[in-house]
């Protein structure tokens, strides 16, 4: 039996603006645990500019606040670091992968896509954070369908199914992640939207800033038109969610 557990690993915030959250999952099975993302890290904490440069540190709003990063929340659940074997990044920028040192021994699930953009160098990345050599799983394009969008399936172990969702245009291999539970599915959008307003909202403000930190534009917004669809076509089967709405969050969640 898969739980799924909805953590907050670690706040974003530049006043006036709203507090953002990472918005990430912990995916309990009794084969081990799976991260979705990895938010905020120790290390991001402790060697701030040294990670990340205070440019980013600044236009971002990063909060260090160590009990916030995924790994004080998994040990709070009573488990190790060594438990988590796998981590899926719906894509590898610095407020989703910092976590990743924390967990050296997982498997690091990522769309070949997201990998090619990294290895490239965009300046969005932050190379500190991979400088542990992260034991990459590249997931190639693949003949599925899920409810008519492009996926790939993911190998954890589980008996419930994890797939890749890409949703490209925040990144260039940006991706969801969908997760079965029973007959319905979550599906975690990542960045490709910030708000959930976005989704009836042609004009929202926040549209602005989702633009100008997309590499493709036009691939953000056509993924985001295929959430729509999700969203009106299937609210009895897909609950959708995203990275950095608080407003998100089940009741029963560990936010702050």
């Amino acid at each position: 039996m898969l739980n799924v557990h909805h953590l907050n690993f670690g706040t974003l915030h530049v006043p006036p603006n709203p507090r953002a959250s990472c918005h990430g999952l912990l995916l309990e099975h009794e084969t081990g645990l799976a991260l979705v993302d990895a938010g905020i890290g120790l290390q991001d904490c402790r060697r701030p500019e040294e990670r990340l440069g205070r440019a980013l540190i600044d236009a971002s709003g990063f909060q260090f606040d160590e009990s916030e990063t995924a790994i004080r929340r998994v040990e709070a659940l009573g488990y190790r670091a060594d438990d988590v074997r796998h981590i899926i990044l719906t894509h590898a920028d610095p407020d989703h992968a910092g976590g990743l040192a924390d967990f050296p021994d997982a498997d690091i699930h990522i769309s070949e896509e997201e990998y090619a953009n990294l290895l490239r160098g965009n300046p969005r990345y932050a190379p500190a954070q991979f400088e542990h050599a992260p034991r990459w799983k590249v997931h190639a394009s693949e003949a599925r369908s899920w409810f008519d969008l492009p996926a790939r399936r993911l190998d954890l172990g589980f008996d419930s199914e994890v797939l890749l969702v890409p949703l490209f245009g925040h990144t260039l291999g940006h991706c969801g992640v969908a997760v079965a539970v029973g007959d319905r599915w979550l599906l975690h959008v990542g960045d490709a939207y910030y708000l959930r307003a976005e989704l009836a909202d042609d004009h929202h403000p926040i549209s602005a800033l989702a633009a100008m930190r997309a590499d493709d534009d036009a691939m953000r917004r056509a993924s985001h038109q295929s959430l729509r669809r999700l969203a009106a076509d299937h609210p009895d089967r897909i609950a959708l969610f995203g990275y950095h709405d608080f407003g998100e969050f089940p009741a029963e969640s560990v936010v702050r």
